[in-house]
């Protein structure tokens, strides 16, 4: 077991959403669902918790009412190797939610994602000034990330 293990409090979703993102990445399932019993607080029977791992990550859904939602000073960053792995986890995690600005997203849960390539820290952090300034200034005109887009504004083809 890892140590560490988000848990995502939901008003009365969690065994959908996990549902949802067991859906959509690899090497995921739900491990484990726990029900409210008499002494609540939730109605006898509903869900209180889903463990699931997402990609081997643990995570844990809540189902403890609307009284918490979710924002952007919290979300989940999803690394990918290629173009078609952004186009992918871009269109299947937006479904029903709302796409925003530089690779961000929100899911039709509210949960933040931010869909990247794996090379976009080393586009920003490893070259001139210049090429570093170029990258962002395409980044921030895009909602999903364009690789390509992005390789040309660092002065390359590839990174």
């Amino acid at each position: 077991m890892k140590r560490v293990t988000p848990c995502l409090w939901f008003n009365n979703q969690a065994e959908e959403a996990a549902n949802f993102y067991i859906s959509i990445f690899k090497d995921s399932r739900i491990l484990n669902m726990t029900h409210y019993g008499e002494s609540g607080p939730g109605p006898e029977g509903q869900v209180l918790t889903v463990t699931f791992e997402l990609d081997g990550a643990p995570f844990m859904g809540l189902d403890g009412g609307p009284a918490f939602q979710f924002s952007e000073a919290v979300s989940f960053v999803v690394d990918c190797d290629t173009q078609e792995e952004i186009d992918y986890y871009w269109e299947k995690l937006s479904q029903g939610g709302e796409k925003v600005q530089c690779g961000w997203l929100k899911d039709k849960f509210g949960v933040s994602w931010q869909v990247v390539p794996r090379e976009l820290d080393t586009l920003i952090t490893q070259s001139t000034p210049e090429r570093r300034e170029n990258v962002m200034k395409a980044m921030l005109q895009m909602t999903k990330l364009d690789i390509a887009k992005l390789r040309e504004a660092a002065g390359g083809d590839a990174a």
